[in-house]
């Protein structure tokens, strides 16, 4: 029993320190961005997150003139 707790620990810590690599042994390592803001190929075709695109989706848009006004406006000279 306390055989295949050291070996699970073992093979934990070893996990750990794979998966960590460029952290723990890359000087300013730090964890890779996959959050679809930090991907080039996606900002290149204008796709952003979703927080993002509500966000751009629920700003005030511009008063849109109406037919009147636009009218009034070309036949003003």
């Amino acid at each position: 029993m306390l055989q295949a707790f050291i070996v699970s620990a073992i093979l934990l810590i070893i996990g750990i320190l794979i998966l960590g690599f460029k952290i723990f042994f890359i000087k300013n390592g730090e964890f890779p961005n996959i959050h679809i803001g930090g991907n080039k190929g996606l900002k290149e075709q204008g796709v952003h997150c979703a927080t993002t695109q509500d966000r751009d989706a629920q700003a005030p848009q511009p008063k849109r003139m109406t037919n009147n006004e636009v009218y009034n406006e070309i036949t003003k000279f």
